[in-house]
């Protein structure tokens, strides 16, 4: 038995899978995020050791056999995230998380300090990466900075708290601004940076390695018959792609969750800085993957059904079973600011076009073409970095609309595919890691592609109508920025 545990913004979800890859139990418990300012976006890591040990707890309850075999434990997990540690290994003070942007100025600072960070670390400095954050920290709460000993991310501080022992995936440590993705080791230049060294930094191995057991008193707690090995594991988006098997060069699929991303797998480290792509390490050996980012993708469907006060089903049961046209209404999707192709913490959604006879329905399908041609930005950075892609699996808590998935595939495109599996995401990834790093499998042996359940492609008609709409999209951005300016 393999154990996966994601650690969600919204829930942490732990997922038993047996020798056959299937799942034997799963549970999620959910988590709250705290704004207490606009632009800021935090949790309590303590959060998410509770409800880590509150899912193992039901698994336990439910399939004791089942967790007493459990051989190895994998992790994946919102990337990004900063938890301070002081030398006692205490938390200093809330994790500050991936999508929190008020460390804008800071990204300035750290590209001035060092020069060379694009090359080297293969992407362009930005609010929600680790070591901004740091910055932040430094200079507005100076006592908190003073006690800093260790800056591990939310997975990493999971581990920590399982096994004593502070390490970091080369997927994840990517997202941080602090490694030398091509060389896949942290770089001196960029820590000295932000004050820190390597000193602060945990230990670095591959998401396929193994990477410290399971202590005594908790492997006690939940009857297993010895302490699990723990792999390297993955960031969320690196776990996704090792769980439908998108370990090889070109393989790409769209992730339609709270943030979206668009990935493609590469043998090379690529880095692409004009359209704000990411160029991170995978969490496999010896390859790497590129991909745009959204920051709001199901998370503006969460938004507009709370506006709504209803629950995002019944919006969703408002609408037909496919577009007929683009709704007359554009939507912005910046409700956290934007990644690709914007790189702006700052900016923040709209709605432009309404009227008098504008209906619910048609808000509804404003909100996802948004988020689809948001996805479309992103496409062209790929492009433009030099990475085709003709189709897509396509996973995540939005995949299952067809609706939202016709949409997609026209405003796209592209060929997409929904799975039999298509929610699973970082926690199936993370247990396929922990396999391997237990048993020492091949890869290629355990990362197969899961089974296709249907295929959408573009809708010719709706492909030039979306196309149009792509364009008056394309001019709401500058629009919105000289406005905020203003």
């Amino acid at each position: 038995m393999f154990l996966g545990i994601d650690v969600g913004t919204s829930g942490i979800k732990v997922l038993l899978v047996d020798e056959n890859q299937q799942e034997v139990a799963s549970h999620t418990e959910g988590l709250t995020v705290s704004r207490l300012h606009d632009g800021w976006s935090e949790q309590n890591p303590e959060d998410w050791w509770t409800a880590t040990c509150r899912g193992i707890d039901v698994l336990k309850s439910r399939v004791p056999d089942a967790v007493s075999a459990i051989r190895g434990i994998g992790l994946s997990g919102q990337q990004h995230g900063a938890v301070l540690l002081d030398s006692a290994g205490d938390v200093l003070r809330p994790c500050i998380l991936w999508n929190d942007t008020r460390a804008e100025a800071e990204c300035v600072l750290f590209e001035e300090r060092f020069p060379g960070s694009r090359e080297i670390t293969g992407n362009v400095a930005m609010p929600g990466f680790t070591a901004p954050k740091i910055l932040w920290v430094a200079r507005h709460e100076p006592e908190i900075f003073e006690r800093l000993q260790h800056v591990l991310l939310p997975k990493a501080w999971l581990r920590y708290k399982m096994t004593g022992q502070m390490i970091e995936d080369m997927s994840d440590a990517s997202g941080t601004l602090w490694l030398d993705v091509g060389k896949r080791e942290w770089s001196v230049d960029a820590l000295k940076a932000t004050g820190l060294t390597r000193a602060n930094m945990p230990e670095l191995r591959e998401g396929t390695a193994a990477a410290g057991y399971l202590n005594d008193d908790l492997t006690k707690r939940w009857g297993m018959a010895a302490s699990p090995v723990f792999a390297g594991s993955a960031g969320d988006n690196a776990a996704g792609a090792v769980g439908l098997g998108a370990i090889r060069n070109g393989d790409a699929f769209i992730s339609l969750g709270t943030s979206g991303v668009v990935w493609v797998t590469t043998d090379v480290f690529r880095p692409e800085h004009q359209s704000a792509i990411h160029a991170f390490c995978h969490a496999v050996p010896e390859t790497w993957h590129q991909m745009g980012v959204t920051l709001s993708a199901a998370a503006s469907l969460a938004w507009w059904a709370r506006t709504c006060g209803m629950k995002e089903v019944d919006l969703l049961a408002e609408l037909p079973e496919k577009p007929a046209h683009p709704s007359p209404v554009l939507f912005a999707p910046y409700l956290s600011g934007e990644r690709t192709p914007h790189n702006d913490g700052t900016i923040r959604g709209a709605f432009i076009g309404l009227s008098q006879d504008t209906s619910r329905a048609e808000l509804t399908q404003a909100v996802l073409e948004g988020v689809a041609f948001s996805f479309r930005d992103a496409l062209e950075g790929l492009k433009v970095s030099g990475s085709s892609i003709q189709e897509a699996d396509v996973i995540g808590g939005g995949s299952r609309s067809p609706f939202w998935i016709s949409i997609l595939a026209s405003v796209l495109g592209l060929r997409l595919h929904c799975l039999a599996h298509g929610e699973h995401g970082g926690a199936f990834g993370a247990a396929r890691l922990a396999r391997i790093a237990a048993t020492g499998e091949s890869v290629e042996s355990v990362c197969t592609s899961p089974e296709r359940v249907s295929a959408t492609d573009p809708d010719s008609h709706l492909q030039n109508e979306y196309a149009a709409a792509y364009r008056r999209y394309r001019k709401v951005y500058p629009a919105l920025r000289n406005i905020q300016d203003a």
